[in-house]
């Protein structure tokens, strides 16, 4: 039985602005949780969830201490996921701008496709 694997893509650089930015111990959490989503087929919603009210945007989430980061990703054909832009959460809820953000990015992925 073959392992189970997703292909993860970077959409532009948004991604690597971001982590380029992070303190090591965070990038490391990053890495893990990267790792984990590209390897198991039902990932814990603490890691990777589908963020509501949007079309298809999923959040790849790393707690460190009392930080917490996202990152912005949607599915494309089969087991494969885009990367797109990221940031650190200061509040309970997800910024109304970094969603537009993330749905004009995947808006653009599409359309260039």
């Amino acid at each position: 039985m073959a392992e189970f694997e997703r292909e993860i893509i970077l959409f532009e650089n948004h991604f690597w602005d971001f982590y380029n930015k992070l303190d090591p111990k965070v990038q490391d959490k990053f890495d893990w949780t990267i790792s984990l989503i590209e390897r198991t087929k039902i990932v814990p919603k603490q890691y990777f969830d589908h963020l509501t009210g949007t079309d298809g945007l999923w959040e790849i989430r790393v707690k460190t201490g009392n930080n917490i980061y996202r990152v912005f990703s949607f599915f494309d054909k089969g087991n494969v996921i885009i990367l797109m832009n990221g940031f650190q959460k200061k509040t309970q809820k997800t910024p109304k701008k970094e969603i537009k953000k993330a749905e004009t990015l995947k808006k653009k992925y599409h359309a260039n496709k």
